[in-house]
């Protein structure tokens, strides 16, 4: 939902800017600054990203009512990087979409994207135009791993940054938790053939083998396919005790139904690409019910300092935040930070002095202290898990209710 609240703070990069009657780029004073907002606001992730937007755009709308950068107002950009043919986040579509932002000279950072596959496309792009990224969500470790430097910054600078750990840590952590937690023999391995959910799987399933839990397979979807039974009366036939899942939410639904029909009394598992309300609202229950899940970052939303952002973000778009509108919220913290930073040292704010000033601080936000390391890693490496309960006390598309936290993965 963009409530016209959430809309004062848009420039929209769709027909929503005709809708509220926004005003265009050009229009733009030359006091504006400009955050760009990359998200799959359409298709099989929607639920998902647009509590990331509307964390985003209730961040930059606080700002502005508290004149917190003087001077200047901001505007969030958005841009959906999903498309109808991939009835998901699309990489060719936010390539297209970093191009934009690396265009319109007024977007001096931007928040996202969710997913991985849309990261691998974009940050080449935004790298060679000097343009600061932070993603509240995207987790795969290539993106900031020095080995793929050339790949992922032509600038030669970080420009890449996460609010959340990786899956060098979220897959290990979570084979740790099936491991010593939920104590599993064995376990059957599915990733959506995405750069996200293969990653995150090979992550889980080297830990898991390390831990001795037997990995009695391994079968890569197409997340475009109409059925999985296939391959669940496979994991049936093997008498897996688990299966674990690493992809996103157009092929975890499926995941979700399927394994309902055909393996209902396994444990189940998956990554943060499922920690939304898409697999809730999209499986419905019973199906969903006792799905373990991670997500990449602590779990903000149970620390009662934080109950009043949860409630003005309730007021503003009429639905329950998750950790990752947090995630979303908290980089927009620090790119304003940063702003404040630039400006207060008398310089002027444009990419290059932002990345900087990104890159070498700490800033207080919703969940603790943020900084980065060298290549553009949050610092702290927590791993939460959340397992699906229903809770007939509230919509289905609560995460914050229907999503019980279990507690932090164990580390490596």
């Amino acid at each position: 939902m963009i409530t016209r609240r959430s809309a004062a703070g848009l420039i929209a990069g769709t027909a929503l800017g005709a809708a509220f009657g926004l005003p265009t780029i050009a229009e733009a004073d030359d006091k504006t600054i400009i955050i760009g907002i990359d998200l799959p606001i359409t298709g099989g992730d929607a639920a998902g990203a647009k509590r990331i937007m509307n964390g985003a755009l209730l961040g930059i709308s606080q700002a502005n009512d508290a004149s917190a950068i003087p001077g200047y107002s901001l505007k969030g950009l958005v841009l959906n990087d999903a498309t109808a043919t991939a009835g998901q986040y699309d990489p060719a579509q936010a390539a297209t979409n970093a191009r934009k932002f690396v265009s319109n000279p007024k977007v001096l950072a931007a928040i996202g994207p969710e997913m991985s596959g849309a990261a691998k496309a974009m940050t080449p792009i935004l790298s060679e135009g000097n343009l600061t990224i932070i993603t509240p969500s995207a987790t795969n470790p290539d993106l900031t791993n020095p080995e793929f430097a050339a790949q992922y910054m032509p600038g030669g600078k970080p420009v890449f940054f996460r609010t959340v750990t990786t899956d060098a840590f979220q897959g290990p952590n979570m084979a740790n938790f099936y491991a010593e937690v939920l104590k599993v023999p064995d376990v059957y391995v599915l990733d959506d053939s995405g750069a996200y959910g293969v990653g995150l799987a090979d992550a889980f399933q080297k830990q898991a083998a390390a831990k001795g839990v037997k990995v009695l397979g391994r079968d890569r979807l197409d997340p475009t396919a109409s059925d999985y039974s296939s391959v669940m009366t496979k994991i049936k036939s093997l008498n897996a005790s688990s299966l674990y899942f690493g992809g996103v939410a157009l092929a975890g639904v499926k995941v979700v139904k399927a394994s309902y029909a055909t393996v209902p009394n396994i444990k189940k598992g998956g990554g943060d690409g499922i920690y939304s309300p898409d697999i809730t609202t999209g499986a419905g229950f019973p199906a969903a019910e006792g799905w373990y899940i991670t997500n990449a970052s602590p779990h903000t939303l149970a620390d009662p300092k934080v109950t009043a952002w949860i409630n003005a973000y309730a007021s503003a778009y009429n639905e329950q935040p998750d950790d990752y509108a947090i995630t979303a919220y908290d980089g927009v913290l620090v790119i304003i930070a940063a702003l404040k930073k630039v400006i207060a040292a008398g310089q002027t704010p444009n990419r290059e002095n932002v990345r900087t000033a990104i890159a070498n601080s700490t800033v207080d936000t919703l969940q603790g202290p943020v900084s980065f390391d060298a290549n553009g890693d949050i610092k702290q490496r927590v791993v939460s898990v959340f397992q699906i309960v229903h809770d007939p006390a509230y919509p289905i598309d609560d995460v914050n209710h229907q999503f019980k936290y279990v507690g932090v993965a164990p580390q490596s």
